[in-house]
């Protein structure tokens, strides 16, 4: 039986378009794709007879051979249009795909995608994964600097253990693989995606992988120094504060800080001289003495300078 014409064959003007081509072929293909018609041989004749006609025409060197009367409808060349030194090399049949060709169509696309699969003896397709779900995990300053472990109840009805970094960041997630909802078709579940907020803290403050504080101490304990507890996030540690210390002087605890890069930070302590409510009468001679027998200047010429 003659091969028919593949313009006939899908229904197509000559004039068609790329794209038209794609359309007829797809609607045409899955109607008789023998995933859907089973032992049905007449489907089998015309699912053959369409993937040629398509084969044909989606390749562009192909179809002007055919339509410049080169080539027949099977691809093969004809006496008006034979050259014996033409295109087409070993192995290159008429319906055989050339990189670059066809319009970047591939037919395994299409079969995914109606059918799940590729073509029948072919390898499976990987099934679709399934959805991520996303849940934001509030946590404290000291849980994000120290790591640890809680359970958390995800949207998809999932109870998780999820364990906390050590120095953790604000905004930073965690991918919990295949805890996502599950995927159609038996295909692989998605994941987790948990989003760490860490809630501010009335005396730490981050930075990078230190930890900033600010210490108020009293007029006394500058001028004479003294020896004061102060918090850290693994508990109160002594600090020594050296005598005539200024306020905004800043006392570095080693190690005291977050867990970093192939370090840990530090706690950096900022002294803040703070004066009595109201200073008493003894103070204020104190004061007057000192201003009397031994001033001394705090701010430099730049001060008082517009110019």
């Amino acid at each position: 039986m003659a091969t028919r014409d593949p313009y006939q064959v899908l229904g197509l003007s000559k004039g068609a378009s790329t794209s038209e081509i794609k359309k007829a072929y797809r609607a045409l293909a899955k109607k008789h794709h023998p995933d859907t018609t089973k032992d049905d041989a007449e489907s089998a004749r015309k699912f053959s007879e369409i993937s040629a006609a398509h084969d044909l025409l989606i390749d562009s060197e192909k179809r002007a051979q055919f339509d410049r009367g080169e080539i027949d409808a099977a691809g093969k060349p004809t006496m008006s249009g034979f050259n014996p030194f033409g295109g087409g090399g070993p192995g290159g049949g008429p319906f055989r795909g050339r990189p670059g060709q066809g319009g970047g169509f591939n037919p395994e696309d299409l079969f995914s995608e109606i059918f799940g699969s590729t073509r029948p003896g072919t390898r499976q397709a990987r099934p679709a994964g399934g959805p991520d779900v996303t849940y934001t995990l509030n946590v404290t300053f000291v849980e994000a600097a120290k790591g640890g472990r809680k359970r958390v109840s995800m949207p998809n009805g999932k109870t998780l253990d999820v364990n906390i970094p050590a120095g953790v960041e604000d905004g930073q997630q965690i991918r919990l693989r295949g805890q996502g909802g599950s995927g159609p078709l038996g295909g692989a579940a998605g994941d987790a995606l948990i989003t760490i907020k860490v809630s501010a803290h009335p005396l730490f403050e981050r930075a990078g992988s230190d930890i900033k504080l600010e210490l108020p101490v009293t007029v006394y304990e500058a001028v004479l120094g003294a020896k004061i507890r102060v918090p850290t996030i693994d508990g109160s540690v002594e600090l020594k504060i050296p005598a005539n210390s200024s306020s905004g002087k800043t006392l570095r605890l080693k190690g005291k800080g977050l867990a970093g890069k192939g370090k840990t930070g530090d706690q950096l302590v900022s002294l803040k001289v703070v004066m009595p409510d109201e200073a008493d009468d003894a103070l204020k001679s104190l004061a007057v003495e000192m201003l009397a027998s031994s001033p001394y200047s705090v701010r430099g010429a730049d001060f008082g300078n517009n110019s």
